[in-house]
């Protein structure tokens, strides 16, 4: 027997043998003391959908036994007359949602870093961020309503528009609670870019630099590309946001004047809570979800999409 061999044999018998069971072991463990935690939260998140979808083909009215009621429902939501409008007026809270806040904090951003003084700059597109909506529903709702703060300025400065119903004329109505939203909602996401672009390394704008990029060529081509995973995250939450706005809509105008700046979370608790309709109520929630899942299902496909274009280019190199 060669020594090589012999050497192999020894080496192989006073080998510390493999530690699969402790391992196994310690992740039996670990999946045993989170378990309780996952269960707690799929029972509080799926329990309540599910409920809501078995309701929404019912006739209930909060007491007693609900009442099979097929797809009634659903077609009395299709027949709706004020579903067309409820509809436009989510579509113009998404947009506005993704348009305003989300492009003025990445231009405050972008204009704001590495300048002297960019932090005091940014400072009361933050503040308002503490704000609650209701908060600023109310302080909004007193400068717009009739004969409220902007008309009397307006009237006071002799500038036009002193007497205009910004609150009571569709879709103005809608335009202004967005912007009210806007100046709440902007501070996050400035809050988000300026993260985003601390994490740019430093010696990659600096080689750009070198190599002649500057200005909006350095924006585009560097700093744009490094930003695309935060900017998913950004635009996905204002997605959502601008599905389910509430609280800014109901406290400023309730859904009026006549329905005609509601939208469809304002229709679910019109139905469901104010006119009892658990039934209407719960169908008008499983399309905003349906809505929402769409949405985000196709925004990510898209971003998945662009994501290997952009590997496959060379973008990221």
């Amino acid at each position: 027997m060669s020594q090589q061999v012999l050497t192999d044999k020894v080496a192989h018998a006073y080998a510390a043998p493999e530690r699969h069971r402790p391992r196994d072991r310690h992740a039996w463990w670990s999946h045993a003391m989170i378990s309780p935690a996952v269960l707690f939260v799929a029972v509080m998140l799926y329990l309540p959908f599910l409920w809501s979808v078995f309701i929404s083909f019912t006739h209930y009215g909060g007491s007693g036994t609900p009442q099979w009621a097929g797809l009634a429902n659903y077609r009395h939501l299709i027949d709706d007359p004020v579903l067309a409008t409820t509809v436009r007026n989510t579509a113009l809270w998404v947009v506005g949602t993704l348009v305003l806040p989300v492009g003025l904090a990445l231009l405050i951003a972008v204009l704001t870093y590495n300048v002297r003084g960019g932090i005091w700059l940014r400072l009361p597109f933050l503040l308002p961020y503490a704000i609650s909506g209701t908060a600023t529903a109310l302080a909004w709702g007193f400068v717009l309503q009739d004969k409220g703060a902007l008309n009397s300025l307006l009237a006071t400065l002799h500038l036009p528009g002193a007497h205009t119903s910004f609150l009571q004329t569709a879709p103005l109505n809608t335009i202004v609670m967005i912007l009210a939203q806007t100046w709440q909602s902007i501070g996050v996401n400035l809050l988000l870019f300026v993260v985003g672009l601390q994490s740019i390394p430093r010696e990659t704008i600096e080689a750009a630099r070198v190599d002649g990029a500057s200005g909006w060529k350095l924006f585009s081509r560097i700093v744009w590309p490094m930003m695309r995973p935060l900017t998913a995250v950004v635009v996905g939450l204002a997605l959502v946001a601008g599905l389910k706005t509430f609280d800014v809509v109901w406290i400023m105008t309730q859904g009026g004047p006549g329905r005609s700046s509601e939208t469809l979370s304002i229709t679910m608790y019109r139905d469901a809570f104010v006119s009892g309709d658990y039934g209407y109520g719960a169908g008008v929630a499983v399309l905003l979800t349906v809505v929402g899942m769409l949405v985000s299902l196709l925004y990510l496909r898209q971003q998945a999409g662009s994501k290997r274009q952009f590997d496959i280019t060379g973008g990221g190199r």
